[in-house]
């Protein structure tokens, strides 16, 4: 029996060709029409993500139409006179779909600003704010491979969208239809008619104004004499990134050619992910070549960012993680000397974030907070923030996937500014004969060797997603009281919100939205993290392990890996 569904849209004369291609290149092959319409692309706070493709599965123009539409009509029940911004990335077809967006908004009497051309995401959280719109747009699947693309919603405080808004939207994208239900205006009418308006420069340039206020010694880029690597990854990156450095002095930078116009088939790095040391291979061979010193990469939608050091004459892959705490150290550091560290400093990290980040705040006394994985809740705090009076208190916030924020004029992650203060504080060390790598070694003598890693496993179509739920749901009610011969003495399930101590079998809530998250400690002090991601069919494991030395610490990581591994029976 073949699907509905798909009968629906087989014999439906739809716009887009390649739809049409693939919908009868599937013809009578059950399994392959069961994956592109087992399910709608889900609607969450990270708003759509999928493979470009047929189908209520896949991400196509009648999916963005019908999301939006459902976006729409959340607008015009809660305000009157609405306005969304849209921004888009590299990705086949965001502009495509950036358009389709705003052409359903447009067509429901709502005002869209958009970008002339593809721009960050820390753009699309900043035009949100300034122009005082009502919720955001931005077309990305961030670091995926090329065949996905996404959808992340923003609210009117440039945050992706809460749980609540999530709930609210996708309730309203559930009641249409994606041919029947969907309001479209042609785009040139739109803009003709002042319902769809390109972005300014104004906005640009009030964007780069707010980063250049993060810098605390960007005289000192000038004079650094430092060489530069640089790839956007074939992304959004290329102009803002380089607009800024150049504007700190940084002007030796020289960009992997292969990798610097946009390029949504990324031949160049399979995985366009500033994680994965293979998407830095033209990069690091480049820097060989001019003997740079440092080499940055910008994912996709530039909003993370990753970096190598040369160090002893080779240069060295630098984690999220770590480079979130040379930052805070260097911003704690530095604005304490310069008389401009705030009272009651607060800095934010999510929970598969490193600890190594407390020990430095406290040195500074700065206040620590956790959050749930997701930058958006690091901007939601900010936005508490704002609302007591006391946005200035935040002064750094930080995700171990290498995004990070200094200030508070964007609500999600920036690589924009990321790139500038990496940037500034090697040129501030190296004023004083160190290297970044030698910093990161001061602190680890310090504070102890503190290694972080990640593990992810697959779990592809309807099978693997339900085998995936049935492990967590496994894995929550039947907690484990040993791993690998060593005791739990911690499980937090941060699904229900508990954290239970195994000892004493004492519980206790936890003050944060409900995740599907579990965390184990171990008695010799490890620690690790499982969660399904939020974007991927995968589920994902952090370990945390502090040791004296690199040495013992991975060898510790490795035992602990096989212990979960088994646990998970994967």
């Amino acid at each position: 029996m073949e699907n509905a569904k798909y009968l629906e849209w087989i014999t439906k004369d739809l716009e887009d060709k390649d739809l049409i291609e693939e919908l009868n290149a599937v013809k009578g092959n059950e399994e392959e029409i069961n994956d592109r319409f087992y399910r709608e692309l889900e609607f969450g706070t990270g708003g759509l993500r999928g493979v470009i493709g047929a189908g209520t599965n896949r991400m196509n123009i009648y999916t963005v139409r019908k999301a939006t539409q459902g976006l729409a009509n959340y607008v015009n029940d809660n305000w009157s006179g609405g306005a969304v911004a849209v921004s888009y990335d590299s990705r086949i077809k965001s502009d495509l779909f950036a358009k389709e967006a705003a052409k359903v908004l447009a067509a429901n009497g709502i005002k869209v600003h958009i970008y002339r051309e593809l721009m960050p995401t820390p753009c699309l959280s900043f035009a949100v704010r300034e122009l005082r719109c009502q919720m955001g747009i931005m077309v990305t699947a961030s670091h995926n491979p090329a065949k996905y693309n996404g959808y992340k919603a923003y609210g009117s405080d440039g945050c992706q969208i809460t749980n609540e808004t999530a709930d609210a939207v996708l309730a309203n994208i559930k009641a249409v239809n994606e041919f029947d239900d969907v309001k479209v205006i042609d785009f040139e009418e739109a803009l003709q008619k002042g319902l769809i308006s390109y972005i300014g420069d104004e906005v640009k340039e009030a964007f780069y104004s707010h980063v250049l206020s993060q810098s605390l010694h960007g005289d000192l880029v000038k004079k650094s004499g430092f060489k530069l690597v640089y790839t956007p990854l074939n992304g959004t990156g290329n102009k803002p990134v380089r607009e800024i450095l150049k504007r700190i002095g940084l002007t030796d930078v020289t960009v992997v050619p292969e990798q610097e116009k946009p390029d949504g088939n990324f031949t160049t790095c399979p995985f366009p992910n500033p994680e994965i040391k293979e998407a830095l291979a033209l990069g690091l061979k480049l820097c060989e070549e001019t003997g740079s010193d440092l080499l940055l990469a910008t994912d996709p939608d530039c909003d993370r960012v990753g970096i190598a050091v040369k160090y002893q004459g080779e240069y060295k892959l630098i984690t999220g993680n770590e480079v979130g705490c040379l930052l805070l150290n260097y911003i704690a550091s530095q604005r304490k000397a310069l008389g401009t560290l705030p009272q009651n400093p607060l800095t934010v990290k999510t929970i598969v974030t490193t600890s190594l980040i407390d020990h430095i705040a406290a040195e500074y006394g700065v206040e620590v907070v956790d959050v749930l994985t997701g930058f958006k809740y690091i901007g939601e705090l900010i936005g508490k923030l704002e609302k007591t009076g006391e946005e200035n208190r935040y002064i750094f916030g930080f995700e171990e996937s290498y995004g990070y924020l200094s200030g508070t004029y964007v609500r999600d992650k920036d690589a924009v500014v990321g790139s500038m203060l990496i940037c500034e504080m090697a040129a501030f060390y190296a004023d004083q004969g160190k290297n970044l790598v030698d910093v990161l070694n001061e602190l680890y003598d310090k504070y102890g060797y503190h290694l972080c890693t990640q593990k992810s496993f697959a779990f592809e179509g309807e099978a693997g997603m339900e085998n995936m739920n049935a492990i967590m749901q496994s894995l929550r009610e039947n907690p484990a009281e040993e791993i690998g011969g060593i005791k739990v003495v911690r499980f937090n399930d941060y699904k229900k919100r508990l954290a239970k101590d195994c000892l004493t079998g004492r519980q206790e809530p936890i003050e944060l939205p409900s995740s599907d998250v579990l965390m184990y400690q171990l008695e010799d002090g490890c620690k690790a993290v499982i969660r399904p991601s939020g974007t991927e069919p995968k589920i994902k494991i952090y370990y945390f392990v502090v040791k004296d030395n690199e040495t013992s610490a991975r060898k510790r990581e490795e035992s602990l890996n096989e212990d979960f591994t088994k646990l998970l029976k994967l």
